[in-house]
């Protein structure tokens, strides 16, 4: 698909006045993309993005809760992260970021790039503009020497990989989106995402339910995601997943989406799942 027939993304919905549900204090966003109208989109690409910037995430953060937040890079920018560098600049202690690289990188630009808040490297297997498995074996062991992540944008069918790479490489590994599992029937992909987390390897982000065709009162996610949390509290990450790419013809509405998560999270893993799984990966230096 070129750049001039990647569809449009709907823009999000507009928050109502007072939210029945804020999240809880100190919680980091550990998904979330940013745009400039200014900047070149990658071509081919899978979609075009609306033109939403770090001011109007900060809007959305500060009306729902968020303290701090990840910014991943998307893949409509490809291989060029200065969008995201400069949304770190303006707010380098509120924010850290997830870049996508070159393996030949040099070690001089991964050293640029941890001063400036960097602490990933994404693989997405599912959009046009990525990097894929075979980059680690570039890339992984330098970033483990700086502290960083191999993010990983993949479903089920390469969960076997995540394990494996991320042992053979003694390097820390973040799944997007409940790796995609079918959220109406998710017996075995969430058995084989267990046997993951399972490693200590490897976290997942418990974001974007809305891609994972769930039934329509949600008992698939909250089924998962309470699941998980009695198991791995530890490996858990939330994420919102602003602004919600992808979607086209209906958008998810931002307040019930957090009361959702609310409701899925057990109160007693909420400061592990909102807050401190994400302090410690993203701001342990």
């Amino acid at each position: 698909m070129s750049g001039a027939e990647a569809p449009r993304c709907l823009p999000p919905i507009a928050l109502p006045g007072p939210l029945e549900q804020r999240l809880p204090a100190g919680t980091i966003d550990s998904h979330f993309h940013v745009f400039d109208p200014a900047a070149p989109l990658n071509t081919p690409r899978s979609y075009t993005p609306q033109m939403l910037t770090l001011a109007d995430w900060l809007v959305y953060a500060d009306r729902v809760g968020i303290d701090r937040g990840v910014l991943v890079q998307p893949s409509v920018y490809g291989l060029d992260n200065s969008v995201l560098l400069a949304a770190l600049a303006q707010a380098p202690h509120r924010l850290r970021g997830v870049v996508v690289i070159a393996p030949e990188t040099s070690d001089a630009e991964l050293q640029r790039l941890d001063g400036m808040g960097v602490r990933g490297v994404r693989i997405n297997l599912r959009n046009k503009g990525g990097i894929g498995l075979d980059a680690m074996a570039a890339l992984a062991p330098r970033i483990r020497a700086l502290g960083w992540h191999v993010q990983f944008q993949v479903g089920p069918d390469n969960l076997a990989d995540v394990t494996a790479l991320t042992a053979q490489y003694g390097i820390t590994g973040v799944i997007d989106h409940l790796a995609f599992l079918p959220l109406a029937a998710p017996a075995a992909a969430l058995d084989a995402l267990s046997r993951v987390l399972d490693s200590g390897q490897v976290l997942v982000k418990i974001s974007a339910p809305y891609r994972l065709g769930d039934t329509a009162d949600h008992a698939g996610y909250r089924h998962v995601v309470g699941g998980l949390a009695s198991r791995h509290a530890e490996r858990l990450l939330w994420g919102s997943d602003w602004p919600h790419t992808e979607l086209f013809d209906t958008m998810v509405d931002d307040a019930a989406l957090i009361a959702l998560s609310l409701a899925a999270a057990p109160s007693t893993a909420q400061h592990q799942l909102f807050s401190q799984n994400a302090t410690s990966l993203y701001w342990s230096h």
